[in-house]
């Protein structure tokens, strides 16, 4: 069977998905597609152009997901929801808000933000305005994704003592949190309310 763009863009995947972006290469991406790096050449002609399409890949889910949003009535309930949708699409691959952040030329990634604006304005919010805030809402969420797929330090962190006699106002915060039945995710959501000005969660 011949080999399609498309078929190259999964393998791509895959492979990011077992070994992490930087493992990704032209050479080792022909390798595992079992073709010569010349004939990968025809279909993806270099690094820059993979990352925009893996982007795409990525983004795809999310953008046909802001269609089952259309009976959400409010603004910024809508923006939260768009928001989570986006990060569910990050996070279904390792590396996943790298990969869409440095591509910034993925057409996937501009039709979000195009769907995301094209919403707010049908709910009244001016065009300006809408503009802002689904760039806020989308690198806020962008930004949350890849401190959550940063690779863990090899290193032990700070003693616990050490961590409450300099930062003891965060600890408490933390306890309290989590102490009151909270989880990761609700972290997320429950900042992205603020982010979206729903307010507190």
């Amino acid at each position: 069977m011949a080999l399609t763009r498309d078929a190259v863009v999964t393998t791509a995947l895959e492979l990011v998905d077992a070994e992490g972006l930087d493992a990704v290469t032209m050479r080792t991406l022909a390798r595992r597609a079992g073709v010569t790096a010349s004939t990968l050449y025809w279909h993806i002609r270099d690094k820059d152009e993979l990352r925009e399409a893996l982007a795409d890949r990525i983004m795809a889910p999310a953008l046909a997901k802001l269609s089952s949003l259309e009976t959400t009535a409010g603004e910024r309930e809508w923006l939260f929801a768009a928001s989570v949708v986006l990060r569910d699409a990050l996070r279904a691959h390792r590396d996943g808000a790298r990969i869409v952040a440095e591509a910034r030329d993925s057409f996937a990634r501009s039709e979000f933000s195009d769907a995301a604006m094209t919403a707010l304005v049908a709910r009244g919010v001016a065009l300006a305005n809408a503009r802002i805030r689904v760039l806020a809402a989308e690198r806020f969420t962008v930004g949350y994704v890849l401190e959550e797929q940063a690779p863990v330090p090899s290193r032990a962190g700070p003693d616990l003592s050490e961590l409450e006699r300099r930062i003891p106002t965060v600890i408490r915060a933390i306890r309290e949190y989590f102490a009151a039945g909270h989880t990761p995710d609700d972290v997320f959501t429950d900042t992205l309310r603020s982010v979206v000005g729903l307010g507190e969660g």
